[in-house]
């Protein structure tokens, strides 16, 4: 175990005027805390904590967040508390602690809503301050180091809790070595077998590749030298995990990997970066498509290198990536490694540039409904690789790899992409779903009359678009709901002889335990408030007339308008439909409009057998549906006890529509050859379309055949309905209303 003097020597090798006094403060009360606690492994509990300091110092990281790494787990397993520590280590260390330890354990195996709200709140404290991440991180790196201690069952969970959720929130913040630890850590227990197969493969490659890998070191080195630049050239090898999930992602076998080995050349500044780029493309053939430029447009975590291929020495495929010793440093240390410059008067780097990114992402991510929208976002925006895109004034657009110009629209702002009707990429018209390559410019093209489709959140890779387009979607639903509402509210305080009031509707809130007006007209139209409660909230005498005569066996009571005080008895069915048909004649006036599949309103029909322009009909508000549009003499209406929820509904269809509506018809034919042919070829003629189609054997000789078609009116409906009955093979056709 690192005694407290090393660990002071550490941070005052590169922090001279590091505050000792702090170091030695913290390392004594951690060590006085922990006692007598042990691990899993069976050593001293402070040996953690001490440990995780030592990471953060070959960081470079300051003596306060070295203080924290010591006291991190204090207040979570020991008897201190925050007020102590803000007492002796002031109020920005004990805020630090108190954050990390606020920070539950994420549960994997828990329910989905605790873990996400567990990463809820560790991303909204890594927002206050990005130390909390960097010494999460190296808790977390240690807790891998040592997971062979802990049981089998509690390993995998935790290394896939790794690989989920640490590992890509390191990468998020350029800390590539950090990452590729975490990585590899995890693959190693989620799939030990996989794991030690490749690891065999590399090994083995790396032995067979040695004098190649020297020749090429050898080549580069030498020519760059020529040519007067002072160069580093260090080979690299691809991490297990990296080999795996390509293999996996490419379906390839590890022999078909060309780039399991890389080269990197160090120089010492951005321009001897393009110098040596000239010089190796002179020197070899250059890969075509294999070229980046991330120094000119770095990535969003502040990764900044040249990446070319090359046919190198032996005909060989060689991946090369040029880069300063700054670079080299911010690359691979992310956040951390601006220590190392931010005293320099020439850097042309802002320290806060990486953690500014992840805090705005962190705030499109808390955009979410709610946690686990939080949660299945923060792993889209966490995990995938990023491709660089340009708006037609020049802006540079981030984006996940897989990304439309959905994402690109979403992603300039809110606004543009609930606008987003349609985009040109690199000039041309190109469908919206169309998948962004890295340099294309995306042109957006918008309509203010235009609201985003539900079917785009499935389109989509960013956190932020669909979080963008399920707001959009409820808003939308909300305000069919609200209008619907509305006019039930209107038409059933005329019924009593009053008018219908927003400003007299908003002084009864209370009464209807609702905050706010658009609450209540919503749940009206969602049928979850009865318009007789909204009635009586605002006038509280309103007595609704009942009539005492109870009904006869056989009889039901119904009502065709939500709030009405008159009911009709109906005896049997064709009284029923009689009393109906009558009742819709005089109300027709009155009736809310429907237009069908485009309605402004919540609307669909009747599952069993649909309702079709010229039916009578009645609507049905059912809570969470909407209204269900029946024909007027359906036998499933006497279901509908309730008159609240019977609806006046009338059609409002545009002369010339083409719009379709469902109808049901019920066929018996001979059974023979073709009979099928003779029903579908009618169907055709009529320019009818079929949905659905069931047949039974009702005898040996007959068929019984169901068709759900789709009809522009009640005149099309009966045309086919009599050529049908014409035709010598069908015995009788009927149309099905329920």
């Amino acid at each position: 175990m690192m005694r407290q003097y090393e660990l002071v020597e550490r941070v005052t090798s590169y922090k001279p005027d590091a505050n000792e006094a702090l170091l030695n403060k913290a390392y004594v009360y951690a060590m006085k805390k922990h006692g007598e606690q042990r691990r899993a492994s069976g050593d001293p509990y402070f040996s953690h904590p001490l440990e995780v300091a030592a990471i953060l110092t070959d960081l470079h990281l300051d003596e306060e967040t070295i203080a924290v790494a010591l006291l991190h787990d204090t207040i979570e397993d020991t008897d201190a508390t925050r007020a102590e520590i803000d007492e002796m280590f002031g109020d920005r260390i004990g805020s630090l602690v108190e954050g990390l330890t606020k920070l539950k354990r994420i549960d994997l195996v828990s329910k989905k809503a605790e873990q996400a709200e567990n990463l809820r709140r560790l991303l909204l404290a890594i927002s206050d301050d990005i130390r909390v991440l960097l010494v999460k991180l190296a808790d977390r790196l240690h807790n891998m180091r040592t997971l062979h201690h802990m049981k089998p069952e509690k390993r995998t969970r935790i290394a896939q809790e790794t690989m989920e959720i640490y590992a890509p929130l390191a990468g998020r913040i350029g800390m590539q070595d950090l990452r590729d630890e975490l990585e590899e850590l995890s693959f190693k227990y989620m799939n030990p077998k996989a794991y030690e197969t490749v690891t065999q493969h590399l090994a083995d490659l790396a032995g067979r590749n040695r004098p190649n890998i020297r020749r090429i070191i050898k080549e580069l080195t030498a020519k760059l030298e020529a040519e007067g630049i002072d160069a580093t050239v260090r080979s690299r090898q691809k991490k297990a995990w990296s080999v795996f999930r390509k293999m996996e992602s490419k379906a390839v076998g590890f022999e078909q990997l060309s780039d399991i080995f890389g080269f990197r050349i160090i120089v010492k500044t951005v321009e001897e970066c393009y110098q040596a780029l000239g010089i190796v493309h002179q020197t070899w053939s250059m890969v075509p498509g294999r070229f980046k430029d991330f120094i000119s447009t770095p990535k969003q975590n502040d990764y900044r290198s040249i990446h070319t291929t090359v046919v190198g020495p032996g005909q060989q495929r060689v991946e090369l990536q040029i880069r300063t010793w700054e670079m080299h440093s911010v690359n691979e240390y992310g956040v951390a490694a601006h220590t190392f410059y931010k005293d320099r008067e020439n850097t042309d780097h802002n320290e806060s540039e990486v953690y500014a990114s992840l805090r705005r992402t962190i705030e499109q991510l808390a955009e979410g409904n709610n946690a686990e929208e939080f949660l299945e976002h923060t792993k889209l925006e966490l995990f995938l690789d990023q491709v660089f895109c340009f708006t037609p004034k020049g802006r540079i657009i981030a984006l996940p790899k897989g990304a439309t110009p959905i994402d690109f629209a979403y992603a300039v702002h809110t606004d543009v992409g609930n606008s987003c009707v349609g985009c040109k990429i690199n000039g041309k018209m190109m469908p919206v779903i169309t998948e962004l390559q890295n340099g294309d410019e995306v042109e957006i093209i918008r309509s203010t009359s235009q609201a985003p489709p539900a079917a785009w959140e499935s389109m989509v890779v960013t956190g932020k678009a669909r979080a963008a387009i399920r707001k959009a979607t409820r808003e939308a639903i909300r305000k069919q709901y609200s209008g619907l509402g509305t006019r039930i509210l209107e038409r059933a305080f005329a019924r009593i002889g009053k008018t219908y009031s927003r400003s007299e509707l908003e002084v009864a809130l209370p009464r209807l335990a609702r905050e706010r007006l658009d609450d209540v007209l919503t749940d009206v139209g969602r049928g979850e408030l009865s318009s007789l409660d909204v009635i009586k909230a605002v006038y509280p005498d309103y007595r609704e007339e009942r009539t005492t005569e109870k009904p006869k066996r056989g009889e039901g009571w119904f009502n065709l308008k939500a709030g009405a005080n008159m009911l009709f008895r109906l005896p049997g069915r064709e009284n029923n439909r009689a009393k109906l048909r009558e009742f819709a004649r005089q109300k027709k006036a009155s009736a809310i409009p429907i237009r069908g599949a485009g309605n402004e309103l919540p609307v669909r029909f009747a599952p069993e057998g649909g309702a079709v322009p010229g039916d009578r009909i009645v609507g049905i508000l059912e809570p969470g549906v909407g209204v269900t549009i029946y024909p007027i003499d359906s036998p499933a209406l006497a279901e509908f006890e309730d008159k609240e929820r019977w609806l006046d509904v009338r059609w409002d269809i545009e002369e010339g529509s083409t719009s379709r509506f469902p109808a049901r018809i019920r066929a018996v034919a001979v059974n023979e050859p073709g009979v099928l042919a003779v029903i579908t070829e009618v169907i055709a003629n009529n320019d009818a379309n079929i949905q659905n189609l069931s047949m039974t054997r009702s005898a040996d000789n007959f068929m019984d055949m169901m068709f759900d078609l789709e009809v522009w009116d009640l005149t099309h409906l009966n045309k086919i309905i009599r050529q049908l009955s014409a035709k010598p093979s069908i015995t009788s056709v009927e149309r099905l209303t329920g």
